[in-house]
């Protein structure tokens, strides 16, 4: 198959090479007529429908259970439904004969052969219409699949959802298990991941690291003095880079020839002082990872003192002056 006959497949289905009827008298034809193909159009036309239910069926599994392979196969489906139309119009559809001449210099008489001979070639096509309104519609799913995806950029016109989190003035902080953390059971050495009790821990916002650092060694931004009794910290867990979990906790072993203790990112290993307010001290993220004040309960037990010190997540346009909610 040459690319010539999938080009005039191609432009006899969608109909944008239509010869303008002009008041003149027709000149003779160029491409000899061909006989028309029921069969080969009710295959195209077979071929574009399945291409727009694969369209369709990308954008609903999108939105209604989005899952790699189905999204995959549903668009794969789509594409190789329309490569299959192309194919059957050029081999059973298009009018074609080969003619070899020189290259002709351009000029308004040979633009008006080439759209004559493409015109002709489509002589076979008796269901322009239907075909046409059926390629619209193949190519029309197709473009909704391909643009369906950019809706995970984020709220279009109301954003405030981007900055609500669960953390509330004394909300208690768990376990994975459920469990209330207690001040006593955070070691120094060692890295918790805490939830806000009663809250939906699927939120981007509701997971937290809480490590501990001697008092004395703390360096807070102003205005965060009471935010880490008894040297116990919280910060989000997800990553101001690229919205990767914070899951590793580097600890000195041979003080003070070694760095101090971090919080790191696996992704793409930004690193954050724990001691400076989560200040990045390696790696792409562009800012600190955001603080939730603590305060300890009568039963020594951890409870959030307020909400986040900034918007959790990956930096967008306007982080820096929208507060967390």
């Amino acid at each position: 198959m040459r690319p010539r006959e999938l080009f005039v497949a191609l432009l006899a289905i969608v109909g944008l090479a239509r010869r303008r009827r002009r008041r003149r008298e027709r000149p003779a034809r160029v491409v000899p007529p061909g006989a028309p193909s029921p069969r080969a159009e009710l295959a195209v036309l077979a071929l574009l429908l399945v291409a727009a239910l694969c369209g369709a069926g990308f954008v609903v599994a999108y939105f209604v259970h989005p899952n790699t392979q189905v999204l995959g196969a549903a668009l794969a489906g789509a594409l190789a439904a329309i490569g299959a139309a192309l194919v059957v119009t050029a081999q059973h559809l298009v009018v074609t004969e080969e003619v070899e001449e020189d290259y002709p210099t351009p000029n308004p008489e040979e633009q008006e052969a080439v759209a004559q001979i493409v015109a002709e070639s489509g002589s076979r096509l008796t269901r322009k219409r239907l075909l046409g309104a059926a390629a619209g519609l193949a190519g029309g799913a197709l473009g909704a699949a391909l643009i369906a995806p950019a809706v995970s950029f984020g709220p279009l016109f109301d954003s405030s959802s981007m900055y609500a989190t669960p953390w509330r003035r004394g909300r208690r902080l768990v376990d994975v298990d459920g469990n209330p953390l207690r001040a006593e059971a955070i070691d120094f050495a060692s890295f918790y991941t805490a939830f806000p009790e009663g809250a939906d821990r699927e939120s981007i916002a509701a997971a937290v690291v809480v490590v501990r650092l001697p008092p004395a060694t703390l360096r807070l931004p102003p205005g965060r003095e009471g935010w880490a009794p008894q040297g116990i910290l919280a910060y989000s867990k997800i990553c101001t880079h690229a919205g990767c979990a914070i899951a590793l906790y580097r600890t000195p072993k041979f003080a003070p020839t070694q760095p101090g203790p971090a919080l790191v990112c696996p992704c793409h290993y930004s690193t954050f002082d724990p001691a400076r307010g989560a200040a990045v001290e390696f790696g792409p993220a562009g800012r600190p990872l955001p603080q939730l004040p603590l305060t300890i309960d009568a039963a020594g037990e951890l409870r959030a003192a307020g909400n986040f010190s900034g918007p959790v997540g990956p930096a967008w346009p306007g982080v820096r002056s929208h507060p967390a909610s």
